[in-house]
């Protein structure tokens, strides 16, 4: 009976939390229309909830009537409340990525792990490249991501390459297109959609291990600063 009574008083807790959320996404979409909050949830201070809005996090009152930005701060351990909530809002199912349709490096053990998004002719994928040489104990998995149309051709040939990572490395950071035909079986199509899928809206594209993603030119020192704060 104990246990029964703990299990009704959580559900009660939690349809009420469901509630006041439903309540104020339908609040917020009646009386501002142009206005997509995404992914509103309470916070730990009563009263106030968490949202995205163009890309940003921000913070609304249980009324909807007011919008707050800024970074909210938990005292007792310093924690960013804020940069959590980004992190979280801005992962994908990292085991859900088709790696086969990647190009595969492994370096060292390979324990680390990256998914890239490249376009052969975007200037900071070729930047991204020389950090990437600098990591160790990498695994690097490159999907093929031509967003520019003058990408495509070559991108296929890569894919068509005998050796396909030969092929990257000659195309990025020699300019020297593959040889290969590019009317092999390739997953350039299905890669253009999975980046449209994953809001990956321009190149470069870094998945971490983590299903965190950022987008663009990020530096080694930066890749290796987050393996270490997120464990990976």
């Amino acid at each position: 009976m104990k246990k029964l009574s703990l299990w009704l008083l959580a559900l009660c807790c939690s349809s009420a939390t469901f509630a006041d959320v439903t309540s104020l996404s339908s609040q917020l979409k009646r009386q501002y229309p142009n206005l997509n909050f995404q992914n509103i949830a309470p916070t730990e201070v009563r009263g106030l909830y968490s949202a995205n809005l163009d890309k940003q996090v921000v913070y609304l009152d249980e009324a909807g009537q007011h919008v707050m930005l800024g970074s909210m701060i938990r005292l007792k351990d310093q924690k960013n409340l804020t940069q959590d909530l980004v992190v979280q809002n801005n992962r994908v199912d990292w085991r859900s990525l088709p790696f086969q349709d990647a190009l595969k490096q492994v370096k060292g053990n390979g324990q680390h792990q990256l998914a890239i998004f490249v376009d052969p002719n975007c200037p900071y994928c070729k930047k991204l490249e020389q950090e990437l040489a600098k990591l160790n104990n990498v695994t690097i998995y490159r999907f093929l991501y031509p967003i520019r149309p003058q990408s495509i051709v070559p991108s296929k040939q890569v894919w068509c390459s005998e050796n396909r990572n030969y092929a990257w490395d000659n195309l990025i950071g020699r300019g020297f297109i593959s040889n290969a035909s590019s009317n092999c079986t390739n997953p350039i199509q299905r890669n253009l959609q999975l980046g449209q899928k994953l809001k990956i809206e321009g190149t470069p594209g870094i998945i971490f291990a983590n299903g965190y993603r950022a987008l663009g030119y990020t530096s080694a020192e930066q890749i290796q600063a987050f393996w270490q704060k997120n464990g990976l």
